[in-house]
């Protein structure tokens, strides 16, 4: 189909400048005109302007012109519907939205790669569209982007194991991965060649097989999901405690920007000036009506609960807890 259009857009440009190599060399030789004359004679005939002749013709030369004028709309009715219909050809209209696509993601910085747009890899763009991060799917089945661009979302089709389609989507620049594939052999490859294009990558893989994690692990992720664990352990845990299940779920780190109960805030945000100061110092819950549920050390270590003496350090980071209105007012205050 595409071969046919292009065929056809190549015969109507012959066909129009056939009309004019005709219209510019008839009024030139039969008509005795200057080659200025004659390309004039010739654009306002065919574009039907109704100027007036140059100079003026006898009987055949109203023949010549008339044949010509009839000879000129239809060739350039046919170019002109061509040249239109390959114009907004759905196809060329998809390529524009995606070379706009693909300039606004080589301007990202430190934004997010989802590799997979499949059940676990939507999941992960709906969060990130809640959140307001800069992000970029990645998946190899075209079908799977029908509508996305009303929603705002950036993607690129391609197989996300190659080393050229992450640099497209500006692995170098990012600053996570997160690897959704159904196959934990492709995970497993993107790990490998998305660390060493980015040594300082965070990368976050999704397993199916037990044997995998240690693999993922050894190759460069930083963190391994297990998917299928979590769904049953989770159904488990409404048997036995249902009732602190239903409150964990209700915190809502998901869901809606107005929805979440719990948010993150690093040192530097809290400690603005660089100095270390204790939690009661800090004075968060006078400030914001926030609760500090843990605290996570610039070594990775986490206490739950922490007591109000306790330093922060640089490099920490501190787990806030508190009504949607409470932790707006938190980002508020400390800019998060």
């Amino acid at each position: 189909m595409r071969k046919l259009i292009d065929s056809r857009i190549k015969l109507a440009i012959l066909l129009i400048i056939l009309v004019f190599f005709i219209g510019v060399v008839g009024f030139r030789f039969l008509y005795d005109y200057s080659w200025v004359n004659a390309l004039y004679m010739t654009i306002i005939t065919i574009s039907t302007v109704g100027y007036g002749e140059v100079q003026p013709m006898g009987t055949y030369g109203k023949i010549f012109t008339s044949l010509f004028i009839l000879a000129g709309l239809f060739i350039f009715g046919f170019g002109l519907s061509t040249i239109t219909e390959h114009i907004l050809n759905k196809n060329n209209i998809g390529n524009l939205k995606r070379n706009r696509m693909k300039k606004r993601i080589d301007s990202f910085k430190d934004h997010i790669i989802v590799c997979g747009y499949g059940q676990n890899g939507k999941q992960a763009a709906q969060k990130l569209v809640d959140y307001r991060k800069e992000f970029v799917v990645i998946d190899d089945n075209e079908e799977v982007f029908q509508g996305i661009e009303d929603n705002g979302l950036h993607y690129l089709i391609g197989n996300a194991t190659e080393d050229e389609v992450l640099a497209s989507a500006g692995v170098d620049r990012a600053s996570t991965l997160i690897c959704a594939l159904p196959r934990d052999a492709d995970n497993l490859f993107i790990v490998l060649s998305a660390r060493q294009l980015n040594k300082d990558l965070k990368i976050i893989s999704r397993a199916t097989e037990e044997n995998s994690y240690k693999k993922l692990k050894l190759a460069g992720a930083d963190n391994v999901i297990m998917p299928d664990r979590i769904g049953g352990s989770h159904m488990a845990s409404l048997v036995v405690v249902p009732d602190l299940v239903e409150f964990l779920d209700n915190l809502s780190v998901s869901g809606q920007q107005d929805s979440i109960n719990v948010e993150q805030i690093p040192f530097a945000k809290v400690c603005a000036d660089g100095r270390e100061k204790t939690i009661a110092e800090t004075d968060i819950r006078k400030r914001t009506g926030c609760s500090i549920i843990g605290y996570k050390s610039p070594s990775g270590n986490y206490v739950v609960n922490p007591e109000p003496g306790l330093k922060l350090e640089k490099d920490s980071k501190l787990i806030m807890i508190g009504r949607p209105e409470q932790i707006e007012s938190l980002k508020k205050f400390y800019a998060v």
